[in-house]
This record gives structure tokens, C-alpha cells and sequence, in this order.
């Protein structure tokens, strides 16, 4: 690892153009060093072993698997809140992960094309890191697609917040030259708050918004990204 000022070095000369040979003999490191934290300006430290706020419940975790091989992670942590867990989702997320494995084989889907106005599709990607000054900052694009005519408009911030998804929604209908009938959208917490099932709680500051343009969201089932295969498409090809 180095430090964060060489970090921010690295980045600036490759911002003026430097190459990977230049900027490597210029900071005495090695060229596969340079080229690392180019393609990644925040790599993942070394993992330590640490204790886990879920060791005392995987147990319980692995018996209402076995009750039920398609429960959900929000129906899991309901479960063991009542029973004292106090963690976050994200980590319950990813042991049920660990415990289901990786799918090994891809599930077809029938393809269904929508009617005109009727349905646009929404997601967030994520773009690497911008140097400001002193600074690296995350850079994000949402994406919205009109589901028939294919009609996309992606506009970069660096923020995933409710002002930053409404603005560019709004950018995004002016440039569209209008609405639909339908958003999909998936389970960020900026559209949705809480689900179980088919029960869905949609963030209130994002429902109101969608109210004054009568539009009615859609939120995809957890898991199921073939739901907004349109709006992942775009994604994919955007940079």
C-alpha cells in the first residue's frame, strides 16, 4: 500500500496525460503499481479476521433457510431483531449469499416489449473517481430508458441522494419530452424504504415526486436485475 498523497499524485499526472511509464519513474514506484491505482484509486485493504454482529444468529439464519429456501434478507433480519440483532442489512445480505452460492447455471426469460408512454426504467452506475484539487470523488450516471423507443438520457453526478435522483429525473423528462405511465426502479433507498415479499414500501419523498407526473413506480424483486434489463443495458455502454 501507499500513501494517499502519492495516490493523489499518481492521479494528477495521469490527468495531465502522463503515461504509466512516466509517472512511475517520476514517483520512484514500479509501473504495476501505477497502473493499479489508475484502474482502482481506492483498492481493498488486506481483510483481518474480525467477530461479526451475526455470529450468534447463524445458526437461526441457517434454520429459516431451511424452512425456506427463497426467504428474503428483509424477512431474515425481521426475524432476528425481534431475537437481538441490532446489525445492518448488508452483512445479512451477504452470508445469505455465502450460504445460497452463486448460481450455476443463467435462467432464460421470456423478453416483453411495452407499449409506447407506458414504462421507463431507471438505475444507478458507478464510473470510477475524478480528481479535484486535493480531492477524489466518486463518479455516478443514472440512467433512464424509454422502454420502447429505446430513447435514453444519462446524466453524471457525484451523489446518489434524493436531490441529485429528482433533478436528474426532471432532466430527464424535459430531454425525453415527457413521461410515462411506469418507472422501474430497483431497491436503493432513495425509492425503496422497506419490502417483504410482494409488500412494498416506497420512500415518501420518491413517491410524491412520481405523484405530481401521475406515474406509478415499479420496484423490481430483490436479486432480479433481468426486471430493468433495458435501463442495465444502457448502463453497461454508457463509458
Amino acid at each position: 500500500m501507499i500513501d494517499r498523497q502519492t495516490v493523489f499524485e499518481i492521479h494528477r499526472l495521469h490527468h495531465q496525460g502522463l503515461k504509466i511509464r512516466k509517472i512511475a519513474r517520476k514517483l520512484r514506484i514500479s509501473r504495476q503499481t501505477v497502473q493499479r491505482y489508475v484502474e482502482n484509486p481506492e483498492p481493498e485493504k488486506p481483510k483481518i479476521a474480525r467477530s461479526s454482529k451475526l455470529d450468534p444468529y447463524r445458526d437461526r439464519i441457517k434454520q429459516l433457510l431451511e424452512e425456506d429456501p427463497e426467504v428474503n434478507a428483509p424477512v431474515v433480519l425481521q426475524r432476528i431483531e425481534k431475537e437481538g440483532f441490532d446489525g445492518k442489512i448488508t452483512i445479512l445480505r451477504d452470508y445469505l449469499r455465502h450460504l445460497r452460492g452463486q448460481q450455476r447455471f443463467h435462467t432464460p426469460y421470456i423478453r416483453i416489449e411495452s407499449p409506447p408512454g407506458v414504462q421507463m426504467q431507471v438505475d444507478w452506475g458507478h464510473f470510477g473517481t475524478l480528481v479535484y484539487g486535493d480531492t477524489l470523488r466518486k463518479l455516478y450516471a443514472l440512467a433512464v430508458i424509454e422502454c420502447y423507443s429505446r430513447a435514453a438520457y444519462v446524466e453524471f453526478t457525484h451523489s446518489q441522494n434524493q436531490q441529485s435522483l429528482h433533478q436528474a429525473l426532471l432532466n430527464a423528462f424535459v430531454y425525453l419530452g415527457g413521461t410515462s405511465q411506469e418507472m422501474v426502479v430497483d431497491n436503493m433507498i432513495t425509492a425503496v424504504i422497506e419490502r417483504q415479499g410482494s409488500l412494498i414500501r416506497f420512500n415518501d419523498a420518491f413517491y410524491d415526486f412520481l405523484r405530481i407526473f401521475h406515474i406509478r413506480p415499479i420496484a423490481c424483486n430483490l436479486a432480479s436485475p433481468h426486471e430493468k434489463g433495458y435501463v442495465a443495458y444502457c448502463t453497461s455502454f454508457v463509458v
